[in-house]
């Protein structure tokens, strides 16, 4: 995890006048309501989900592309990372940061209003969801993979969603404040 954080710094991922706070351990804002979270929850957030390299990965919500990057870093160049973003400005802005880092294997994509996901892309080995949701939603489930794992805030809680042998087990893992799944 540390590798990914220092390959990908977050300094690259925000706007010039905010680059100075990148070290700080709080959320900052991009724009449009949203914010690039804060290292500590992106490192919970990670080291739930445990990307392995060769990994399949969903980044919901990639923002200013930080996420995205750090999910390609760990997934390798074997694996293949899609992030979403819904908001057209993010979206153009947190492509050009993700392409300027270079990695290959990864894309953000904007997301189709209305769609939760990738569903014509699936299965997923890993989900990554950075915005707040009322419940976890089953479009989501539906699209990990077998050994597949999610990690999405849920009513204030970062909830694990694990997909083994036909079955899925939840848990929860501390509490969180992000903004809401739209």
């Amino acid at each position: 995890m540390q590798a990914a954080l220092r390959a990908m710094p977050r300094s690259g991922f925000l706007h010039p006048a905010d680059r100075s706070r990148a070290a700080d351990d709080a959320p900052i804002q991009i724009g449009h309501g949203q914010t690039c979270s804060q290292p500590s929850t992106v490192c919970a957030m990670l080291g739930l989900l445990q990307v392995c390299p060769g990994d399949r990965v969903l980044d919901i919500g990639s923002g200013s592309g930080w996420t995205t990057a750090l999910l390609a870093h760990l997934a390798g160049p074997a694996g293949t990372v899609v992030g979403l973003e819904l908001e057209p400005d993010l979206f153009r802005w947190g492509r050009a940061n993700l392409e300027r880092s270079g990695l290959e294997a990864a894309t953000i994509r904007q997301a189709q209003p209305g769609v939760l996901g990738s569903p014509d892309d699936d299965p997923w080995d890993r989900i990554l969801v950075s915005a707040g949701a009322r419940s976890v939603p089953q479009t989501l489930v539906e699209q990990l993979a077998e050994g597949g794992r999610l990690v999405i805030p849920v009513v204030g809680w970062m909830t694990l969603v694990e997909r083994s042998g036909g079955h899925v087990r939840t848990s929860r893992h501390g509490p969180y404040r992000f903004v809401p799944l739209r």
